[in-house]
């Protein structure tokens, strides 16, 4: 987090935090809601931020609560995001030195360990990941698919020569959890880890994430937007 911005919050620490004006797509795009109704419309897709320099800012100073809730720090005051997937999307990147593949974020984050994969009932692969649950972006799947292989099921063997993608649809069909390896991707640990099926909805608790964040019990919400809007 940005020095000026941790001195700002210790300088005006009771300024209140405001929801429903940023979104995060499932492109891993920051989406500005102008009229705050983010979490009320959670269908309407906002407006895309596309100044480098606000971005930049963003990236650098975006953070969760206890509660699993995300947050852009704007200065001293927090701006909630609704996750319109998970906390981060990720790509695949080569690394440079040892000509690995590996995983980074939308806000530009190497992944240092994927702990578990988690694959909802629309084929989206989430992972469990030393920043937090992210979603493997859409069109750089093939690729981290590749570099994937079947290990064991935890309930039965499963042939080590069993195709990736029969692997995962086997996983979707029955429920049942896979055991997924990976030699030429970074951050996956020389063991092999689970891959987990299940509902969307039931992500947020295995990967602690809240999707929508809402203000505390009691609490009116904000009637205003951000002190100082973000925009593109």
């Amino acid at each position: 987090m940005d020095e000026q911005v941790i001195a700002a919050m210790a300088r005006w620490p009771d300024v209140p935090a405001v929801y429903g004006w940023l979104s995060l797509s499932e492109a891993g795009l920051w989406r500005l809601h102008p009229k705050g109704d983010a979490l009320q419309h959670p269908e309407a897709p906002g407006e895309e931020i596309t100044s480098p320099q606000i971005l930049a800012f963003m990236n650098r100073n975006y953070a969760s609560d206890a509660l699993g809730q995300w947050y852009f720090q704007n200065g001293p005051q927090r701006v909630y995001v609704r996750l319109d997937a998970a906390p981060f999307v990720v790509h695949t990147t080569t690394d440079t030195r040892s000509g690995r593949l590996k995983l980074r974020t939308h806000t530009g984050l190497d992944i240092g360990e994927v702990r578990a994969l988690h694959l909802d009932e629309n084929g989206r692969l989430f992972a469990d990941t030393d920043r937090g649950a992210a979603l493997i972006k859409g069109r750089d799947l093939p690729a981290l698919l590749d570099a994937l292989q079947p290990a064991a099921s935890a309930t039965a063997s499963l042939p080590a020569d069993t195709d990736i993608h029969d692997a995962l649809a086997r996983c979707l069909e029955t429920g049942e959890p896979l055991l997924l390896q990976s030699h030429s991707v970074q951050g996956f640990p020389a063991q092999a880890i689970p891959l987990l099926s299940g509902a969307q909805s039931s992500l947020e608790d295995a990967l602690h994430f809240r999707r929508h964040p809402q203000p505390p019990p009691g609490s009116a919400g904000p009637v205003q937007g951000p002190d100082t809007p973000v925009s593109g």
